[in-house]
């Protein structure tokens, strides 16, 4: 019997495909419907201590296949969050509680809030590209990234994912540094930004944004790749995928499940049960009887 039921850190799916944090999660209805439709668990948008109304327009440029945009960590804070997941629930798959801060003690705050609300693991974002302060600004820094992952691994009793820059000297660092987790997330946006030759001006206010999309999946593997040689952790691989195919890669570069965003532009939310069929066809045509088996088959 072919299966794609997997265990990823720390929690049973019954599909490798996730929601990725940052797309249709900041509504609980909204996830809980993508849930029911086919994906094996959903990360919410990135929540703070604090309500934050992100930066003005426009915060997206669109461009072809690929996606920049520079947000900058729009949420409602963490005391006005749990009737989002309560809804969310309701489908009776896995939440990820995606959670940022600038400091350990916050981190910690966050957490321990999202495990009350009762997520089944929490996602640290230590990868945001455009937000001063927070993001891959704290994610550069082994030393911090240690002390978050070690306090919040010795005081929750939920699994912790770790989102992980590709914006940094060493990827291979980092990987370590997060060790403890039960998961790396592999990988945030690529810093990039955009101009506009009519204006002569960048298209974001911000300037800077985080890259998405189909053209940073060459990127992402090779995070993964990296990583997975590195360390012996649950690794969930994300950026640029569309297709079962790009599914594949990332697993077979050593993820065991994997996440998807900005293809939701171009597919919809029905995308997650296509790549699952597409899976299972691939699987059953190469005589493999589940997804786990070809976890990382081309790291050399």
């Amino acid at each position: 019997m072919i299966s794609l039921t997997t265990n990823t850190g720390g929690l049973k799916l019954e599909s490798p495909a996730i929601l990725a944090s940052g797309i249709l999660d900041e509504n609980g209805y909204t996830m809980k419907r993508i849930l029911d439709e086919g994906a094996g668990a959903v990360v919410t948008k990135s929540i703070g201590t604090e309500e934050r109304n992100g930066y003005f327009s426009p915060v997206v440029a669109p461009e072809g296949s690929y996606l920049i945009n520079a947000m900058g960590l729009p949420n409602p804070g963490i005391d006005f969050f749990r009737d989002e997941i309560n809804i969310a629930l309701k489908s009776g798959k896995p939440i990820i509680g995606s959670i940022f801060a600038s400091n350990t003690d916050d981190f910690l705050k966050l957490a321990l809030k999202m495990q009350d609300y009762g997520v089944s693991a929490v996602e640290l974002n230590l990868s945001c590209p455009h937000v001063q302060g927070f993001g891959s600004e704290v994610g550069s820094d082994p030393v911090l990234v240690k002390d978050i992952v070690k306090n919040l691994k010795g005081t929750l009793k939920i699994p912790v994912w770790s989102k992980l820059s590709p914006n940094v000297t060493s990827i291979s660092e980092i990987a370590r540094a997060s060790s403890e987790s039960d998961a790396l997330v592999l990988i945030n946006t690529v810093r990039a930004m955009a101009i506009d030759v009519e204006s002569k001006r960048p298209v974001l206010t911000n300037v800077y944004g985080g890259l998405s999309g189909k053209a940073i999946k060459p990127v992402g593997l090779r995070c993964v790749y990296e990583a997975r040689k590195e360390c012996d952790i649950d690794i969930i691989g994300v950026g640029g995928i569309y297709n079962y195919r790009d599914a594949l890669e990332y697993i077979m570069a050593g993820a065991s499940a994997f996440q998807i965003g900005t293809a939701l532009m171009e597919y919809g939310r029905k995308v997650f049960g296509d790549i699952a069929m597409d899976l299972e066809s691939y699987l059953k045509k190469n005589n493999v009887a589940n997804i786990k088996e070809l976890v990382g088959v081309a790291v050399q």
